[in-house]
């Protein structure tokens, strides 16, 4: 690793928050190599379930890591063609490798297994210290000073050269670093709980009545999950408890169904509260996940794209700290990510107005269910949900901006490759968290423009098994993939011309 001189540093990066994005970026930074200090103030994981899976782009970020088979196999790790937007079902599979995403995979599953990763991959995860404060200079100096509380009740602190708030919606890295946060408050509020003691009908979509929307699903035989949102319920205030005969209330004044028999391991509240910080980074200080934005939970999307902020960040803080590359590269991390956010905080804000407007949204739904008729608007919304529509900007700077190839800037197709090992998968290749240069056919050209990043970049030469259906790599010969799983380069034919330049972009000079 690259020191900052002058300084004694405790640790590379310091990550404050133990929630899914938090422990992501910590494995992240683990496989470049990166030290890292993860602080949580709480004591243990809560184990609520909260999240229940993810979107088909973060199920292919898991994959790139190795790490989908710890949440299970077969039926264990279950996938939907069918999903919704704003409650109107169509089925995903309009779109190539599309689907509705993992369902049913309690969060608290979720950061578990992210938890044991990073900890094996040497993160050092510090639970039960909370972050206090945030000394100045964290915009031009050579590290960032935090203060932070121990179990012990102690103050202390730490020192590193880079820290990242993915402490929730409440962040108070972004409120101490400054961040600026716009948006729109709440208007409405909604209930959450994992119920025992009833029985239900399930209502995996949701269903509308009069009084509102309620959804229902069961967690196991005797757990079920059930999400409350009565129209003109105010928001609640974040520092009340929320009780179970207030849920119950609730679903019976919508439904008519008395569930007050029964129990609830853990209620909640949440909101159709919208915001995004207008930066995602300030010098040394960055933000990720519900730090950075917050929006209407919609079709496990916030989880989702938190482990992508964690995915396109991990490898570019610790290119930086190797000094592989220069700050510049982080300033790439608020453009790609800040514009998938805008987009986020877009659908899920949509959503809402259709699915939980009242009788004034009803036109809006008899529209929606119009509209979703049609393919090409079924293959927008897939895209739009599921995250396999983003496009990134990644042309390099100061280089003759020729027309790019379809795939530059969008993710890596799941597809399958024969090489001399025999069959492997594209997400295979990226388990090591380094970049990945495809020979697609056998050109030593190509082989030669990576030499030098052999530390950083993989060179693979195989060939591609034909797809079925259109295949946007049917006539490329060549691809560089970056480690969060996007071209960033392509070619069909016999060219090389703009692949050594985006290498050194991406992953420094070669040495």
């Amino acid at each position: 690793m690259q020191p900052v001189e002058g300084t004694a540093m405790d640790t590379d990066v310091i990550v404050v928050g133990a929630g899914p994005t938090g422990l992501m970026l910590a494995g992240e930074l683990r496989l470049g190599g990166a030290r890292v200090v993860v602080i949580e103030k709480l004591a243990a994981p809560t184990g609520q379930s909260r999240g229940l899976g993810f979107t088909a782009r973060a199920m292919e970020t898991f994959d790139q890591r190795g790490l989908l088979p710890r949440f299970g196999q077969g039926e264990s790790l279950q996938t939907s063609p069918m999903g919704h937007f704003g409650g109107t079902v169509f089925d995903f599979t309009v779109l190539p490798d599309a689907h509705f995403g993992a369902r049913g995979i309690p969060q608290g599953d979720t950061e578990a297994v992210l938890e044991a990763w990073a900890a094996e991959s040497g993160a050092d995860i510090r639970r039960g210290w909370e972050f206090v404060s945030l000394a100045g200079g964290h915009l031009d100096g050579d590290t960032v000073e935090i203060t932070v509380r121990t179990p012990q009740g102690e103050q202390r602190t730490l020192r590193a050269a880079y820290l990242v708030g993915c402490d929730g919606g409440a962040s108070r890295v972004r409120r101490a670093a400054g961040f600026d946060f716009p948006g729109s408050d709440a208007r409405r509020g909604m209930y959450l709980a994992d119920i025992t003691g009833v029985t239900l009908r399930p209502r995996h979509l949701g269903e509308r009545y009069p009084g509102g929307m309620v959804m229902s699903a069961p967690l196991t035989e005797d757990v079920w999950r059930i999400i409350v949102c009565p129209d003109g319920q105010p928001a609640h205030d974040r520092e009340r408890t929320v009780t179970y005969a207030e849920v119950a209330e609730a679903w019976r004044h919508i439904t008519g169904e008395d569930i007050g028999a029964g129990s609830a391991s853990w209620v909640s509240s949440f909101t159709d509260a919208t915001r995004q910080a207008s930066a995602y980074r300030r010098g040394r200080v960055l933000l990720a996940g519900d730090a950075a934005h917050i929006h209407l939970p919609a079709g496990g999307q916030g989880l989702s794209t938190g482990v992508q902020d964690a995915a396109n960040l991990g490898w570019k803080l610790a290119a930086v700290l190797r000094g592989d590359a220069g700050e510049a590269l982080l300033d790439t991390y608020h453009d790609e990510r800040h514009a998938a956010g805008r987009r986020l905080l877009m659908n899920t804000r949509a959503q809402g107005t259709v699915y939980l407007g009242g009788a004034e949204s009803e036109p809006l739904r008899e529209l929606f269910t119009e509209l979703i008729a049609h393919d090409d608007v079924k293959r927008h919304l897939a895209g739009l949900v599921s995250h396999l529509d983003i496009h990134y900007d990644l042309s390099v700077p100061g280089e003759p901006q020729a027309p790019a190839h379809p795939l530059t800037g969008r993710r890596m197709p799941p597809r399958l490759l024969v090489g001399a090992a025999g069959e492997m998968r594209v997400a295979q290749l990226l388990h090591t968290g380094r970049g990945v240069l495809l020979d697609l056919a056998d050109d030593a050209r190509t082989r030669r423009a990576a030499v030098g990043g052999e530390d950083r970049v993989d060179v693979v030469t195989a060939t591609l098994k034909p797809a079925d259906g259109p295949d946007a790599l049917a006539a490329a010969t060549a691809v560089l993939i970056r480690p969060d799983g996007y071209v960033a380069w392509a070619a069909d034919g016999a060219t090389t011309a703009g692949l050594e330049p985006a290498l050194r972009h991406w992953f420094g000079p070669a040495r």
